[in-house]
């Protein structure tokens, strides 16, 4: 049975935030594949200072070059209209074999705005959640916030990773997993592009040299 993580954005540009939270959290998961899925009109992001979704295809590619456990998908890039997560979740179900299990990852502050989100119970129902606080967000599973959320999606508790994955793992439930979350934002990462500074040690090297060939995030958003 495969078990494989979904990891949606606009990755605008993808940087070593993106993939170090994918490597933990395909161990903390014991997930055989984490599927970055780059979205051609992300719903609740506007288009400003958004690179051209090839573009960001592209860059996404040459992040993960070299992992054999993280695959990237074009499914959002080769439909029309906005990328609705419900559509790719539906898409991935279809095409996979039956004892396929998903995830998609979240970070908590998309999960506490999932409400917001197309068909968000139907998401819960094509994959598991797996949500991860947010370094210095102060998100808290205890909240009313939260557990009315859990409620509203059809989930019943909280599955804590750490401690280990349960065995069995219950059929119902959403994952809150700890796992590093690198202060790295990518609205930073443009404006240091326009400005000519630095993008080491934050976004792979092929991504920067990416970035500079492509004279991507010149003008002002």
């Amino acid at each position: 049975m495969r078990r494989i993580g979904v990891l949606g954005g606009s990755f605008n540009p993808i940087h070593l935030g993106h993939l170090l939270l994918a490597d933990d959290l395909r161990e903390a998961l014991a997930l055989d594949e984490v599927r970055f899925v780059p979205a051609r009109h992300p719903p609740h992001k506007p288009d400003r200072d958004l690179a051209a979704a090839e573009h960001r295809y592209a860059m996404t590619k040459l992040a993960i070059r070299g992992n054999p456990h993280f695959t990237v998908s074009r499914v959002e890039l080769d439909r029309p209209g906005p990328s609705y997560t419900v559509d790719t979740l539906e898409r991935f179900r279809r095409e996979a074999e039956p004892t396929a299990t998903f995830f998609l990852l979240l970070g908590s502050e998309t999960f506490l705005d999932l409400l917001s989100w197309k068909e968000p119970q139907h998401v819960a129902a094509l994959a598991r959640l797996a949500v991860v606080p947010r370094t210095g967000s102060g998100f808290d599973a205890d909240t009313i916030q939260a557990q009315k959320l859990l409620q509203e999606l059809g989930q019943e508790r909280w599955i804590r990773v750490p401690p280990a994955l349960p065995r069995p793992e219950p059929s119902r439930g959403i994952f809150l997993v700890s796992a590093t979350s690198l202060p790295v934002a990518a609205s930073e990462l443009r404006r240091r592009a326009r400005k000519g500074r630095s993008l080491c040690y934050r976004i792979p090297e092929a991504v920067a040299d990416y970035i500079v060939a492509h004279q991507l995030y010149q003008a002002e958003g």
